[in-house]
């Protein structure tokens, strides 16, 4: 079930009738975890097995660990959550690759061997929730958080379907609490809420859709022979196409989520407006970024035991995240790329020169372009195939490859180019003006008449877009 659906605007009204009923609290919860079970299996029903599979193990494992005074055991019982939950990550995501990868490896050996398709369908958001239950198990052996006393709460806290598929990543500290008992939500809130999920319908529906995917996929399907200003088009359009499809859903969520009185992480800051690699992770996907770094990269020993590890660290960190977002090299690459720019961020930082250099605002405009290029080269890899069509673009962005002939659906219609590259402007432009401001904050202060034309606005556009019902890209991951 798609946000952007009419399945789900109707699923939804149906929700909100009963979440603002006479009903009690208790059967409010409940009636909640039946809805976002049914959210999940209105895709395909048998996957809430692992849904429930995931609930119930790391409820189990964290009322043990908490039980156990010795702690080689509690990391045991860690360990069990671990390997349940990663290993249904590797079955259903990862065994492809594995295999595939394992049958190159014998070929180079001189074994010809070949192994049958496991024919495995990837269960939508699994990545999302098996992280998100990880996060409870894990608050509760490092003793930031003890056992929830309710399962039916706690099952609703892993199945919320606002943010069930695609995130942001909740933890159970944040979430939790809420659930003891019903926020009234006035007018007001359920208004800034619906405007975020029309905000985030727009972004995916315009903006993502109908300007710049079209074009991308265009660019990105010529790759062999593409020049180097549409190779440039396609890359920079791709870095908005995937910003406001995965910033969209994720406003969609909160949105959702506040119109029936809960509070979700924000998961976007301005990330285009980024001074460095560092300030972008703190704005891009903050709550998979600030979920690395509190149960992998500083685990490992994070900024501890001298810069060599510190910089190991980083790099195994984001080398891990890539592989997080899909089964293939080119998010591995993605990943390594992303570490490698950390690292020499950190290199500059510790120079001489660097500590002694006050930047002006001309030089943190220069660094915040130099910035959102090495990300724009980096999702070119993120969105290829292969490293191969990666290899092709990237050669065209730069004049060593190409051909100068070819005309791609970018530069075939002008008057429409003309329009996508001033919804790109737009783009970057206000995501300068609220590089130090929340959305929330923006809507709540604006007039009422200004909030009303532009979401009437924004409800036009979505109208009049070319109407497909397009998946969330990060539903695929």
């Amino acid at each position: 079930m798609l946000f952007n659906s009419l399945t789900f605007l109707l699923f939804f009204a149906w929700v909100v009738a009963v979440h603002y009923s006479s009903l009690r609290w208790s059967l409010k919860k409940g009636h909640l975890l039946l809805a976002s079970y049914a959210f999940y299996a209105a895709w395909n029903p048998p996957f809430v097995l692992l849904l429930w599979l995931s609930t119930l193990v790391d409820w189990q494992v964290a009322k043990q660990m908490d039980q156990q005074t010795v702690q080689k055991k509690r990391k045991h019982w860690l360990w069990l959550s671990l390997s349940i939950n990663l290993g249904m990550l590797v079955v259903f995501k990862y065994a492809d690759f594995l295999l595939a990868n394992f049958q190159m490896l014998l070929t180079l050996l001189g074994l010809n061997m070949t192994f049958a398709d496991p024919g495995l369908i990837l269960p939508m958001g699994i990545s999302f929730f098996t992280f998100q239950t990880l996060s409870y198990t894990l608050d509760v052996y490092y003793k930031r958080l003890k056992p929830w006393h309710g399962f039916w709460d706690y099952a609703l806290f892993v199945s919320f379907f606002p943010q069930l598929v695609a995130g942001p990543i909740v933890r159970a500290k944040s979430f939790l609490p809420q659930l003891l008992k019903q926020t009234r939500v006035d007018i007001n809130q359920f208004s800034i809420g619906l405007s975020f999920f029309i905000i985030g319908l727009f972004q995916k529906m315009v903006m993502a859709d109908s300007f710049f995917a079209p074009i991308v996929n265009q660019v990105f399907s010529q790759h062999e022979t593409i020049d180097t200003t549409s190779s440039w088009l396609g890359s920079l359009f791709f870095s908005a196409q995937i910003f406001c499809d995965f910033s969209g859903y994720s406003l969609c969520a909160i949105g959702l989520a506040m119109c029936l009185g809960f509070v979700l992480p924000i998961n976007f800051r301005s990330p285009f407006a980024a001074m460095g690699f560092s300030d972008f992770w703190r704005r891009w996907h903050i709550s998979l970024s600030s979920w690395l770094r509190d149960y992998l990269y500083i685990p490992l020993g994070g900024n501890r035991n001298g810069q060599f590890k510190r910089y190991r660290n980083l790099l195994l960190t984001m080398l891990l995240g890539g592989l997080w977002h899909g089964a293939a090299w080119t998010f591995v690459i993605w990943g390594a790329l992303h570490g490698s720019y950390l690292v020499l961020e950190q290199l500059i930082k510790q120079s001489r020169l660097a500590k002694r250099f006050k930047p002006n605002a001309v030089i943190k405009l220069i660094l915040a372009v130099l910035t959102f290029l090495a990300v724009v080269l980096a999702f070119v890899v993120f969105r290829s195939e292969n490293l191969s069509q990666a290899g092709h673009i990237i050669a065209a962005m730069f004049g060593i490859s190409g051909s100068s002939n070819v005309t791609t659906y970018a530069v075939k219609q002008d008057a429409w180019l003309l329009l996508v590259v001033v919804a790109f402007v737009l783009m970057m432009a206000s995501q300068w003006f609220m590089r130090n401001k929340s959305l929330s904050e923006v809507i709540a202060h604006s007039h009422a008449v200004v909030r009303a034309l532009f979401i009437a606005a924004a409800l036009l556009f979505i109208m009049l877009s070319t109407g497909n019902s397009n998946a969330f890209i990060y539903f695929q991951f």
